[in-house]
């Protein structure tokens, strides 16, 4: 069965034979070893075939021994292509050259924006977004994703709050929010202060109010601490209640520990690989080299290639290659003791308020536990537990 795929690479030839015993040739060309295919008689004396072009040599040899004239009428297969394109070589170097061209020209940043800044503030964006290399002409591939460029100019230029980074085709939008100044405090309504939690009264800072509670009472959630009610009977006044009212708290925390962990650190030494690739398949670009580390963290980052204001599928990848250490730590039950502690403390102080103290601390059991430290600590904590309530009617 002939193969058309491989007939196309090589290339193949129509033949058109006139005259006597054109089966005699066809049958010849067989026993010769030469394939024919698609053979169409058109009349008594005249019939049509295809070999391939490389037994085009061989069929003139066995043509001279036949009373057939032969002449070729087609021609097909890559080599005739290549020819036909070697031939007009001046009109596909200028069409690949245009590509090439629109294609730079869409993966370069032309035109960079920001909006919602004062003048000075846009000033100090474009200042830091030059030295990160953001500029007119930059390739667009070589450039930080804008996630990255966000987090970088927010830690840089200290008068703003948020930027928000977009690509839209071949320009960098930025839009900035400034820091404001804050706005004068509105006029608080009428209301009372009321226990957030159950606590102790450890002391109270009263503004405005009549404070309800003293040092030492036990109060419960939602008990009312201060009044914004104050005045005698019938000659009452409504206020917003304000202060500070200190309860000493109670908060229970378990923390478990592993005697010996293993984790990864990073030593600061790298390599990069950069890649082309469409769907899966990656073709190096740079980056040959074949890193020693023995033990490695991977980040990649892709960006799409452009074609006017299209994405294609093709894309930039860059792989860092990061070598970290492995580093075994290993704590004595005094060390993991102390470490949970520290750990538990430094937990409950992430939920505190930054006023709130803590008065005490009290292990309430502590056990080694398939090489692990559990621990369950109790604290006593001094904090404002004061949060305003709005008066209603009837109050």
């Amino acid at each position: 069965m002939k193969n058309e795929w491989v007939d196309t690479l090589a290339g193949s030839v129509r033949v058109k034979a006139r005259g006597k015993g054109i089966e005699r040739l066809i049958n010849t060309c067989v026993r010769q070893g030469i394939v024919v295919w698609n053979v169409k008689k058109h009349s008594a004396d005249t019939a049509t075939f295809f070999i391939k072009l490389s037994d085009v040599k061989r069929l003139r040899h066995v043509a001279r021994q036949s009373e057939c004239k032969l002449s070729f009428v087609g021609r097909t297969g890559l080599p005739f292509f290549w020819r036909r394109a070697w031939q007009n070589s001046g009109f596909w170097l200028g069409l690949l050259l245009f590509i090439a061209i629109v294609f730079l020209l869409s993966n370069i940043v032309w035109k960079i924006e920001i909006k919602g800044a004062a003048p000075e503030t846009e000033h100090q964006i474009a200042r830091e977004l030059k030295r990160m290399g953001v500029e007119r002409g930059a390739l667009q591939f070589l450039l930080d994703d804008p996630e990255t460029l966000q987090k970088k100019l927010t830690e840089r230029v200290p008068d703003i709050t948020w930027v928000g980074v977009e690509w839209k085709g071949t320009s960098l939008h930025f839009r900035v929010v400034e820091k404001e100044i804050p706005e004068p405090k509105k006029p608080i309504p009428p209301r009372h202060l009321v226990a957030k939690k159950e606590a102790v009264i450890a002391d109270l800072f009263v503004e405005e109010g009549q404070p309800l509670v003293s040092v030492n009472d036990y109060v419960q959630k939602g008990q009312l601490l201060v009044s914004g009610i104050i005045g005698a009977e019938g000659r009452t006044k409504f206020v917003p209640a304000s202060g500070k009212v200190f309860g000493e708290t109670w908060y229970k925390s378990t923390v478990v520990l592993p005697l010996e962990t293993t984790f990864r650190v990073l030593t600061g030494k790298f390599t990069e690989r950069h890649y082309v690739g469409i769907g899966r398949l990656l073709i190096p670009v740079w980056g040959w080299k074949k890193p020693v580390f023995a033990h490695t963290i991977v980040e990649t980052e892709k960006r799409p290639f452009r074609f006017w204001k299209w994405d294609l599928p093709l894309y930039y990848e860059r792989i860092t290659i990061r070598e970290a250490e492995e580093v075994k730590r290993r704590y004595t039950w005094e060390e993991a003791f102390a470490e949970a502690k520290e750990i538990a403390r430094r937990e409950l102080r992430a939920k505190l308020p930054e006023e709130a103290a803590i008065r005490s601390e009290k292990v309430l059991h502590q056990a080694k536990e398939n090489g692990k430290v559990r621990v369950e600590l109790h604290y006593e904590v001094i904090e404002n537990i004061a949060v305003p309530q709005p008066i209603v009617q009837g109050d």
